[in-house]
């Protein structure tokens, strides 16, 4: 882990081909980890999510060359890894499991992401329909204790269609169906980390199940 960290950090203040190519090799040993690292997640996620069992461990990979041609930043690489393990694939409605590493900002995840609007629309109202369930789920005591973010970005106001009074208006606002928790970088540095993290995922696990009974409705 401390070469992957120390790789990442470097790549951040030199992000340009000269430099990427004067450190491959220390590009190719870090990515060689997070490679293995991504392996022994998927065997033991399959523990509580049987699905990934047999997933191959390039299909939950992503390139660290950047797309540039729609984008402000030129930079050509990436400032992290990232590993989304998905019993139906990266690209898939269907939610998986995410781990991201990166120096001051890694995290784990599960959700679903880009969901088209009526799908979207149809979570938000599962939420409204087992609203119970669905805030039990978030305030299971040892999951909010870790304080996890639901979203990445939100509206401003309840959706149109949705009841103006509904208890929890937090739980209909976001744009995407995601539930994170952001790890510092000494969480890493600690040799049980894997263990650690794939207990984290399995808190999580409910509230990925709760999407994905709506989500699978449509796929």
């Amino acid at each position: 882990m401390h070469e992957i960290f120390s790789f990442l950090r470097d790549i951040a203040l030199h992000n340009d081909r000269e430099w990427f190519n004067a450190h491959r090799d220390r590009y190719e040993a870090a990515y060689g980890q997070f490679t293995l690292i991504a392996t022994d997640m998927i065997e033991r996620i399959s523990r509580f999510e049987p699905g990934v069992i047999g997933l191959p461990v390039k299909s939950t990979l992503y390139r660290f060359y950047r797309d540039t041609r729609f984008s402000l930043d030129k930079s050509p690489y990436k400032r992290h890894f990232g590993t989304y393990i998905n019993p139906m694939g990266k690209k898939s409605l269907h939610g998986g499991y995410y781990l991201h590493l990166q120096p001051g900002n890694s995290m784990v995840a599960v959700g679903s992401y880009g969901l088209p609007t009526p799908v979207l629309r149809a979570v938000r109202q599962s939420v409204v329909n087992e609203v119970e369930r669905f805030h039990a789920i978030l305030t299971e005591p040892e999951l909010a204790a870790l304080k996890p973010l639901l979203g990445e970005s939100h509206l401003k106001t309840i959706p149109a269609g949705f009841p103006r009074d509904f208890a929890y208006p937090e739980y209909l606002r976001p744009r995407e169906y995601d539930l994170s928790i952001m790890l510092k970088d000494d969480f890493f540095m600690n040799p049980d980390w894997p263990e650690q993290t794939a207990h984290l995922f399995h808190l999580m696990k409910p509230f990925i199940d709760f999407v994905n009974e709506t989500v699978d409705d449509y796929i």
